[in-house]
């Protein structure tokens, strides 16, 4: 199975921590060059030279950006294919914060939008015409299970994920021919950040304690436990892939089996 990245280079967006950095240290170790985005340069400064090196040609960089700025997000996506194209694209964002949708102000959902939506879409008409022009593109989208299965409490997130999964559909068909991929990662609860944020939401609002929350969530997914960040990076892995070269437009879970829908 070719799994071979060497020659090529990818942005992988939300690498300065969770399953953007496992996405990130996986690329590097198949060979690709890497161009970390996240908002703390420092931090992705330091990541960015820890990375791995599998052949002395492989140069790695970073990009300290906020997603939400899309014009100057546009600028720093066009300087970057100024200098290197690119030929994967990860796109990665923590999700909005936890809530019903009866309530959620409407600056929820247009923050919401602006930060994934909007974000992938603009880095996605940065990049793309390199991918063309190089006759390699793989892009991968990282939203949530909740693109098949809303989850409570995460209202203004179900919202804005399913739309990305759609966009994401509707570009999967407009570059087939091209023999550039879009495809969907729709991790479950993963040992990240987010999952602490979401147990600390469901905390304060039950009164219950930490343990009974993580009870709870856990007991839902078939495997009995949370997935690892690198659990979910080996997924987009593949998909970023010469393997994955006829796969296009899927929403792939990695979630132990909680997603009940086929």
């Amino acid at each position: 199975m070719d799994m071979n990245l060497r020659g090529k280079h990818a942005l992988v967006c939300g690498a300065s921590q969770g399953i953007g950095l496992a996405t990130a240290r996986l690329l590097a170790g198949l060979g690709a060059d890497i161009t970390l985005l996240a908002r703390r340069g420092t931090v992705l400064e330091a990541l960015a030279a820890e990375l791995p090196r599998a052949a002395a040609a492989q140069a790695h960089g970073w990009i300290a950006a906020d997603t939400a700025d899309t014009d100057r997000l546009h600028a720093q996506a066009e300087a970057l294919v100024a200098g290197k194209p690119v030929h994967i694209l990860v796109n990665n964002s923590g999700g909005p914060p936890p809530g019903t949708i009866r309530g959620a102000d409407p600056a929820a959902f247009e923050a919401a939008f602006r930060q994934h939506l909007l974000a992938n879409h603009v880095l996605a008409e940065a990049l793309i015409p390199g991918m063309e022009r190089d006759g390699y593109g793989r892009i991968v989208n990282v939203i949530s299970t909740s693109v098949k299965e809303p989850l409570a409490g995460l209202g203004v997130s179900n919202t804005t994920r399913w739309a990305v999964a759609s966009w994401a559909k509707t570009l999967a068909t407009e570059l087939a021919p091209k023999g550039i991929t879009v495809n969907n990662v729709l991790p479950g609860s993963t040992q990240t950040p987010r999952i602490d944020q979401i147990i600390e939401t469901r905390v304060a609002k039950s009164g219950r304690s930490r343990d009974e929350v993580h009870a709870e969530m856990v007991a839902e997914i078939p495997m009995a436990r949370f997935a690892r960040p690198e659990e979910t990076a080996a997924a987009i892995a593949f998909l970023c892939s010469p393997a994955a070269s006829y796969i296009t437009g899927v929403n792939l879970p990695v979630d132990g089996g909680r997603t009940r829908s086929l």
